[in-house]
């Protein structure tokens, strides 16, 4: 351990965390040659090739996967050391961040999110992207986002997954709906429905899964991309929706909706946000995910929600 360089530690936590070359060199602001040289240097001191080239990018070995979270733990105590001398104050100190938010994201967080920076820190500010699951994670890696909020479970260990809160679902119809006039519907009342539902980038495929697990999907009607449309499209048509109850709690305020309960129990769902490890976050962005986590995870879980009537 004498010859070992501790900078040679970083390289490599960084490498596993974003299997990229380019990624690393970006975020230690050196050249990738000299990403690549500390990498050879790494590979001969483990005795092991620590990463090997695929599609994907850098797919790390069974070694290196061994030393990943002693590295990691290591230089995350080193770093917390000396973050008191390396922090950001979002008070007086001007601050960008991109994050990246479904359509009910932006619907039901982000009015939340931009009024408490507001209030706690005025000098930041906000660049929102549209949520693709499919490629939100290489964007983290890359450094095209600085976070996202997710309800899709998405395992890679170049990422950090931070729990924010759970919901569950529920109907949604227009307030002066014909048939359905009750706080719950039955399974028939269910089956006798038309429905619309939403499939895009975003992930949230659950509604649509409910309706062809009970063999309704020959009951939707309309099949759009985007959450947002539901409250316009509902109020003005006699068409069911399945929705996370948060969600619709945002939509009754504003639009001529009511919220009823559904015949079976579903899973909850699990909103997460999405960084980089955090030895890997800049001192602003360890600002913005502590930040996001406390003004976002406030929800109460679905277990501790009174029946339906009752609030």
């Amino acid at each position: 351990m004498r010859t070992f360089d501790l900078n040679l530690a970083r390289v490599f936590v960084l490498l596993y965390e974003t299997g990229s070359v380019t990624a690393t060199a970006d975020t230690l602001h050196v050249t990738q040659p000299t990403v690549s040289y500390s990498l050879a240097k790494l590979r001969r001191h483990f005795d092991d090739e620590l990463f090997r080239r695929t599609g994907r990018g850098l797919t790390p070995t069974a070694g290196a996967r061994r030393l990943y979270e002693p590295l990691q733990r290591a230089l995350a105590d080193i770093d917390g050391a000396v973050r008191q001398a390396d922090a950001f104050d979002p008070v007086t100190m001007p601050g960008r961040f991109t994050v990246a938010l479904s359509d009910l994201g932006e619907v039901t967080l982000l009015p939340r999110l931009l009024a408490a920076a507001r209030e706690r820190a005025p000098g930041v500010a906000f660049t929102i992207r549209p949520l693709d699951v499919d490629d939100a994670e290489s964007r983290l890696r890359r450094g095209d986002l600085d976070a996202f909020v997710a309800t899709p479970v998405l395992t890679s260990h170049r990422t950090e997954r931070i729990p924010l809160f759970q919901e569950r679902y529920v109907g949604m119809v227009a307030a002066d709906h014909p048939r359905v006039t009750g706080d719950r519907v039955t399974m028939e009342e269910l089956a006798a429905e038309h429905h619309t539902t939403v499939f895009g980038p975003s992930g949230h495929v659950a509604p649509r899964a409910v309706l062809a697990a009970h063999g309704l999907l020959d009951r939707v009607v309309v099949d759009a991309t985007r959450f947002s449309m539901l409250p316009y499209l509902l109020e003005q048509t006699d068409l069911m929706a399945i929705v996370p109850e948060f969600v619709g709690e945002v939509f009754t305020a504003s639009h001529r909706l009511r919220l009823v309960r559904l015949p079976f129990e579903t899973e909850p769902i699990e909103v997460a946000l999405y960084a980089r490890h955090a030895s890997s976050r800049s001192p602003a962005q360890r600002w913005l995910i502590r930040f996001m986590v406390e003004v976002l995870g406030e929800r109460v879980s679905p277990a501790q929600l009174p029946p339906y009537g009752t609030r």
